[in-house]
């Protein structure tokens, strides 16, 4: 009767019943007044944004560039962090097996061997030494399987493997996570080492016109053709320039170190390859998901979101606890004083158990430990909001920037053209005799600088398309490749 009742009442899971986070009604990053220009003009590559176009999963090779490709190629099957991520998924979901048993009966053998004295009425239950009225020291030995079942009453199971559930499903986005830093970071030291070796070539160009001047203005100074302080000048300027190159050569190890740690090897193993600006190229086209999307993709919304999803179910556990709990039990099993004895007709023993187990005072325990969990779930829920957030405002101020790095690039090409138009114009007169040597190293410089500078311009370029193809989530959902650790394979946005 008791198990007949039980089991109809398994069934009946108390606590929240989780469902997803309703998805931002916005249809748009930024207000038709702030929206990004991304076609600068001045001879620079426009760029356009297409709303809903599919993100690769190998978003890097929009920028054509093989050298980067092979780099991630590396960087993703070398990288311990993305390793790792995946060993810990597959723990995560051999968790969840593991909380799925105990749906189950369980069953166990067991074999016992025990010396005892006592009355001779104990004997006689068992049918052993009837008629014996002394106190024996005798042996008994034992045999036999025990099955036992605790029926989910209250959803102590459920709840605990949907705790489980959602915690894989973390696991899963802290691997999507992995996959878009190590991603994104091999694309931006990439960039950082092809603008450095950029700025030193500049840099070593534009200190060697600084050494020819001062070569030329020292000259002048000792025929009396100039003063004391140009040289002075000059030895400033070729000073103040050369102390920009250490720095530079500093930032090109540092990149070059972070890129072999990137692809699973120490600094002094591995050199990576020599990225040249002209290597890359800009994507004319960028996806840009709508803002309902951006949140079933990036991979901290959802971290955040399963958060939440695991904070539902640990209420649901702490509720369950406050409720009585049932264990069903039977066994069957040999009893005997002799070993050679245990399988005999005569040896059998069986029996049935019906438990039930209800709290009544822990000392307050239980219920704080409800209030606790309920107080978590609260806290999770804020935490999503703050991710969603942050991450509309990552992808709005990455494309804000797309448009300020337009204008700064066209600016600079302008900057640079009428630097080469000036180089030209001195390098003629300074041919005819009409203009002086330093003249036409001043031109050089000018020109140098300029070029330094939409050099810098033209990366900030690069670099902001890659921070908003991450910060979109990357395609990780579109790449199988995620999944051969064992996960199921799941297309965002999840149902």
């Amino acid at each position: 009767m008791l198990a007949g009742s039980v089991l109809m009442l398994a069934g009946c899971a108390v606590g929240p019943r989780f469902s997803r986070p309703v998805a931002p009604a916005e249809t748009a990053y930024t207000t038709k007044a702030t929206a990004p220009d991304l076609a600068p003009g001045h001879g620079e590559p426009p760029q356009q944004l297409q709303i809903g176009k599919v993100i690769p999963a190998q978003w890097w090779e929009l920028f054509h560039s093989p050298v980067l490709n092979g780099l991630l190629r590396q960087a993703l099957v070398k990288n311990s962090t993305l390793a790792a991520a995946r060993a810990t998924l597959a723990q995560a979901r051999q968790t969840v097996l593991a909380a799925r048993s105990a749906y189950y009966p369980q069953l166990d053998v067991g074999a016992t061997a025990e010396r005892q004295k006592g009355p001779a009425f104990a004997l006689g239950l068992l049918g052993l030494l009837p008629g014996r009225h002394s106190l024996p020291v005798f042996n008994i030995y034992s045999l036999g399987p025990t099955v036992s079942y605790a029926p989910d009453v209250f959803g102590l199971v459920r709840r605990s493997v949907e705790a489980r559930r959602a915690n894989a499903e973390l696991e899963r986005d802290h691997l999507a996570a992995a996959y878009l830093m190590i991603t994104g970071n091999s694309v931006e030291e990439a960039l950082i080492l092809a603008r450095l070796r950029l700025e030193i070539s500049a840099l070593e160009q534009i200190v060697s016109d600084d050494e020819r001047n001062l070569v030329l203005i020292r000259k002048a100074f000792t025929v009396g053709r100039a003063p004391r302080t140009d040289v002075l000048a000059a030895q400033t300027q070729l000073a103040s320039d050369r102390a920009f190159l250490p720095p530079l050569r500093q930032q090109q190890a540092m990149a070059e170190d972070a890129l072999a740690i990137l692809v699973g090897k120490t600094p002094g193993q591995w050199l990576p390859p020599t990225f040249n600006l002209a290597d890359f190229h800009l994507p004319r086209t960028l996806p840009l998901s709508v803002p309902s999307r951006l949140v079933r993709q990036r991979p901290d919304i959802l971290a955040a979101e399963q958060q939440v999803h695991v904070r539902s179910a640990e209420v649901g556990i702490a509720t369950a606890r406050m409720y009585p709990s049932v264990v069903l039990s039977a066994s069957i099993a040999t009893a005997a004083l002799q070993p050679e004895t245990l399988f005999s007709s005569s040896s059998g023993v069986w029996a049935l158990l019906a438990g039930l187990t209800a709290p009544v005072f822990h000392g307050g325990a239980l219920r704080a430990e409800h209030r606790a969990s309920v107080d978590s779930l609260k806290a999770s829920l804020y935490l999503y909001r703050q991710t969603v957030l942050e991450a509309f405002g990552q992808v709005t101020d990455t494309l804000r920037a797309l448009g300020n790095d337009a204008e700064f690039a066209a600016a600079e090409h302008q900057a640079l053209a009428v630097a080469k138009t000036s180089l030209d114009l001195q390098r003629a007169s300074y041919a005819a005799g009409r203009s002086t040597v330093l003249q036409f190293l001043d031109a050089e410089r000018r020109y140098e600088q300029a070029r330094l500078g939409y050099a810098r311009a033209t990366v900030q370029r690069y670099a902001d398309t890659a921070q908003l193809l991450v910060a979109l989530g990357g395609g990780w959902w579109n790449n199988p490749g995620l999944c051969s650790a064992g996960c199921t394979a799941r297309a965002a946005p999840r149902n």
